[in-house]
């Protein structure tokens, strides 16, 4: 009765396990969600300042040929 005892102790701490790594895995993926749509969000947003910067550098552009031609805005 004894051996049968431990052999369910065994068993349940197994489940218990089991459990617990799914848990964590669960907890595992929802970290990874999140961090994936944090990386989406900070590339959308340097997307957005590279073509701001682009725009401001062209315009900086425009603006000193058409000074160095002597036109006036």
């Amino acid at each position: 009765m004894a051996e049968d005892e431990r052999v369910v102790r065994l068993l349940e701490e197994i489940r218990d396990l089991q459990k617990q790594h799914v848990e964590n895995y669960h907890e595992a993926l929802k970290n990874q969600r999140e961090s994936i749509d944090f990386q989406r969000d900070w590339q959308r947003r340097l997307t957005r300042r590279q073509v701001i910067a682009l725009v401001a550098l062209v315009l900086v552009m425009l603006a000193l040929w058409a000074l160095s031609r002597g036109m006036r805005f």
